[in-house]
C-alpha cells in the first residue's frame, strides 16, 4: 500500500480499554487495515463520525454504557448506511440475531476468535459487503425452520419496537400499572403485550420474560 486511502479505515467501540487496544493493535498489523479511532461507547463512536471522521467498518460492542450496540448499529443504518458494521458478542440467539440484522449489522464475531478470522471478516465485508461464519449461517437457517406448531423460529425472534421496550421495563421494578403510564397505555393493553410475549418466548411469568431479556443482551447487569 503506498498511501492511506488503499487502506481499509475502521473504528472501535468497546467499554473494555484492555481489549480495545489489543483490537487496534492487531488490526493495523494486518497490513491494508488502519484504526482511525476508538470509542467507549456508541455517542463517543457518533461524535468521531460528525467531526468527518468516516470509517470503512465499525467493529462494536454489544454491551456498552450509554448507548449500547444496538442503539448504534440502529444510528448507522439511519445515518451511515454506506459503513459496514461488525458486531463483537458474546449473543448469538435468534432473537438477538434477528435484532442486530434489522438494525443493519453485515456480520457477527464472537470476542475469542482467532486473529486471521477477524482479518477475514474485515476484508470479506469489504469485498461483499457481509462476513457470516459458518456457525452464524446455521442458526440463520435455523430461523426459517418450522417447529411442530407450525411457527418458525423468525416469527417468535421478531419483537415489535414496543414488545422490545415492554421487556426492558419489565426487567424493572416498576408494577405493570407504572410500566402502562410510561408506555402511554392502559393497563388492559400492557396486560395483552405481557401474555403475547409470553407465548412469543414460551416462558410463563415475568421472572421468565427477566432471564429471556438477560440471556439476549436486551438488558445488561
Amino acid at each position: 500500500m503506498n498511501n492511506s486511502t488503499s487502506f481499509i479505515k475502521v473504528a472501535l467501540a468497546d467499554d473494555h480499554v484492555l481489549l480495545r487496544n489489543a483490537l487496534a493493535q492487531l488490526i493495523d498489523g494486518f497490513g491494508n487495515c488502519k484504526t482511525i479511532h476508538q470509542s467507549g461507547n456508541g455517542l463517543e463512536l457518533t461524535g468521531h463520525i460528525k467531526n468527518g471522521n468516516m470509517p470503512d467498518v465499525v467493529l462494536l460492542d454489544l454491551n456498552m454504557p450509554g448507548m449500547d450496540g444496538f442503539e448504534t448499529a440502529d444510528w448507522l443504518h439511519s445515518n451511515c448506511p454506506q459503513v459496514f458494521v461488525l458486531m463483537l458478542t458474546m449473543y448469538d440467539s435468534e432473537l438477538s440475531l434477528i435484532r442486530l440484522l434489522q438494525s443493519g449489522v453485515r456480520g457477527f464475531l464472537k470476542k475469542d476468535i482467532h486473529p486471521a478470522e477477524l482479518k477475514l471478516a474485515i476484508q470479506t465485508v469489504m469485498q461483499t459487503g457481509y462476513y457470516y461464519s459458518n456457525h452464524t449461517t446455521g442458526r440463520i437457517i435455523n430461523l426459517f425452520k418450522k417447529d411442530d406448531s407450525g411457527g418458525s423460529g423468525l416469527q417468535k425472534a421478531m419483537l415489535t419496537s414496543q414488545e422490545l421496550e415492554f421487556l426492558k421495563l419489565a426487567c424493572s421494578d416498576l408494577t405493570y400499572k407504572e410500566i402502562a403510564l410510561q408506555m402511554h397505555l392502559n393497563p388492559r393493553s400492557v396486560d395483552t403485550l405481557r401474555d403475547q410475549l409470553f407465548q412469543k418466548l414460551d416462558v410463563k411469568s415475568r421472572v421468565g420474560l427477566a432471564i429471556v431479556a438477560l440471556k439476549n443482551g436486551v438488558v445488561t447487569v
